[in-house]
């Protein structure tokens, strides 16, 4: 079903080691609002989302999947270099402790991943309008994750995935419009 091509879907380059940001990055890679939760939720919910539409769900599915992976690489990036005393003023001694430099799906505030993050009601409009507004909300943490670090290169890929998450909600708002006017269809049998 896919192919997968060894490099990334927006080049991520940082120009330092920068552990304070690369906590905050985690809530973008385990948080409730955060690229795991979305593809699966979008994943998820294309089961019961009309034909018309199943392709937007698909889509910006597997693409969430790609943010994911760019995330990881700016965590990566971000403390590869990093003391064992820097992980911990950062707070990330714990995760450190547990994992080494190994990734962990989790919020900044190190709370764990957890399914309840993925939402699915089975009825079409509530479903994009809870998706209308993740991306939303994951849009706002991109900018504030962008004020917080003076890095102009990873600002440029924050950038990316704040302007994507803009284009997937237009998409979604797109779907909804194609829902509604095919609810509005009479059906004669």
């Amino acid at each position: 079903m896919w192919i997968y091509e060894k490099k990334l879907q927006y080049p991520v380059r940082v120009s330092k080691c920068d552990v304070r940001m690369a906590r905050y990055l985690t809530e973008q890679y385990g948080g409730a609002d955060g690229e795991l939760a979305a593809a699966l939720r979008y994943m998820n919910q294309r089961y019961t989302i009309p034909d018309k539409v199943i392709g937007v769900l698909n889509d910006i599915s597997t693409e969430e999947f790609a943010h994911l992976e760019m995330i990881a690489t700016m965590i990566y990036k971000l403390t590869k270099d990093a003391t064992i005393e820097q992980l911990e003023a950062a707070g990330l001694g714990p995760n450190y402790a547990q994992r080494d430099h190994a990734l962990f799906y989790q919020n900044s505030a190190g709370v764990p991943w957890t399914a309840a993050y993925i939402q699915a009601k089975g009825d079409p409009l509530a479903d994009l309008y809870e998706d209308i507004a993740a991306e939303e909300k994951a849009r706002a943490t991109y900018q504030w994750l962008i004020d917080m670090t003076d890095d102009v290169d990873l600002q440029d890929s924050l950038k990316f995935l704040r302007e994507r998450e803009i284009v997937h909600a237009l998409r979604f708002k797109e779907a909804v419009e194609i829902i509604k006017e095919d609810m509005e269809y009479k059906r004669v049998y």
